[in-house]
């Protein structure tokens, strides 16, 4: 009976996932939070732990990203980028995708990337090389960077007391392990990839757009003309924003490797230590305030841009999906220790598949997260190989209809990044299981020849 009951539940909540993720938007935590009423006032389970700390760093944090964005922080990064990029041409499936790991490790979300992938897709074109091989590593790399940036929603959920930073784990932790993994597998990916394909003049989606004049051989060229006095004064503000944004990143990454730093309370008699989530939400509303005196940023702006949208719909996306599964998991804890902890323990990298196919219905690496790794931590797998695990929550690259994912068939004019016959025949999944394997190999490494 209990299992049979403990299996409705599942059913029950995979079902209102699968309803969330087809609506959309703030859609998976509205259908999120009717799991949690029927979990609770149906079955009488006990309500999980609500992702408080988790949704206010994503708050602190896109609101100072929100602020570079609207101050044009964003706009002058991606235009240096653009001109390191236009110099080594021919290494764009390389560079391309680093680039965008970068930017999305800077900045924790992987929206940055819209920019940086029509700029890819161009310099390919015009050089002759297949677009298809950078723009799908450097879509996949833009997930990447968020399971592994200081910034991101999903290292924020991690790190929370209530999650791995109850176990020991430190934001050094997170970066010694997932920054050198996601680093070589995106190199290790460009390098197959560069040999996937034709040639671009081989191609024959390619030949048929220019017959049919839907493109022309070659891209127009538009002449850089000089800066007017305004716009000079605008990239000298966006400097300075830029500048008070990396202070952030810097201040985070220092607080979080080294605790000790830390400003430290006596609570009942005992020293308390500065938790390093209300850390990063002290310094990244700081950090918005300051980026928006040096960058002359408008606050009407920043909330109106697409940074700081995308942001609140994670937020609500995370307080009702990461709530459901943290009142379905912890309420039948029993039942999964009595039924699958042996077998998880034995081989760990099965919940490395639960985390990849759970990202596939959530389309979230902090939701997957705050879903499942409470049950991680409860079957008693080893803290530091859930760090290792960390990159298997990219998995939404599976189903081809990630906004980046989108963004990037669309940006290549040349039709060589596409959607196969059936769909999941597409051109993202190679870069995306390559890095996947190898980000968590990698990983799995460094936490034995480092911890």
């Amino acid at each position: 009976m209990a299992t049979s009951l403990v299996l409705i539940q599942l059913a029950i909540v995979l079902a209102l996932i699968f309803i969330g993720a087809r609506v959309g938007g703030i859609g998976l935590g509205i259908y999120g939070m009717v799991g949690v009423f029927i979990l609770v006032f149906l079955f009488g389970l006990r309500p999980g732990s609500v992702p408080v700390d988790v949704m206010l760093i994503i708050v602190a944090v896109i609101t100072a990203t929100a602020a570079l964005q609207a101050a044009g922080g964003l706009d002058y990064l991606v235009g240096l980028a653009s001109k390191f990029l236009h110099k080594h041409p021919e290494r764009i499936t390389y560079y391309g995708p680093l680039t965008t790991w970068l930017f999305c490790l800077v900045a924790g979300t992987a929206h940055t990337s819209y920019s940086l992938l029509p700029i890819i897709s161009e310099i390919a074109r015009d050089n002759k090389i297949r677009p298809e091989r950078p723009m799908t590593v450097a879509t996949i790399a833009a997930s990447l960077g968020i399971t592994g940036s200081p910034m991101s929603a999903a290292t924020a959920a991690v790190i929370s007391t209530d999650l791995l930073g109850g176990k020991g784990i430190e934001l050094k932790d997170i970066l010694l392990v997932c920054i050198p993994a996601s680093f070589i597998a995106i190199l290790v990916s460009a390098f197959v990839q560069n040999r996937v394909g034709k040639e671009l003049k081989d191609d024959p989606e390619y030949q048929r757009r220019l017959r049919e004049g839907l493109i022309t051989e070659k891209t127009v060229k538009t002449e850089v003309t000089a800066m007017t006095p305004e716009e000079k004064q605008r990239e000298k503000h966006a400097k300075r924003a830029v500048l008070a944004f990396l202070l952030g990143v810097a201040l985070v990454v220092l607080f979080g490797s080294v605790p000790s730093l830390r400003p430290s309370f006596m609570v009942d008699g005992a020293t308390e230590r500065l938790s390093m989530p209300h850390t990063i939400e002290i310094i990244m509303m700081s950090i918005a305030a300051l980026i928006l005196i040096v960058g002359k940023a408008d606050v009407k702006a920043a909330v109106k841009g697409n940074i700081f949208a995308a942001g609140m719909n994670a937020m609500v996306s995370i307080f009702g999906i990461a709530w459901m599964g943290d009142t379905f998991f912890n309420g039948n804890l029993d039942f999964f220790r009595s039924h699958i902890a042996d077998i998880v323990t034995q081989y760990p990298f099965l919940f490395a598949v639960a985390l990849f196919i759970m990202s596939i219905m959530l389309f979230s690496q902090a939701a997957t997260v705050r879903t499942l790794y409470p049950l991680g931590i409860g079957l008693g797998i080893n803290p530091l190989a859930l760090v290792a695990m960390f990159p298997a929550v990219n998995g939404y690259f599976f189903i081809p209809n990630y906004p980046t994912e989108v963004a990037a068939i669309n940006f290549d004019t040349t039709g060589t990044t596409r959607i196969g016959r059936y769909v999941l025949n597409h051109s993202f999944q190679l870069s995306g299981f390559i890095t996947t394997f190898v980000s968590i190999g990698v990983g799995y490494l460094i936490i034995t020849f480092l911890y």
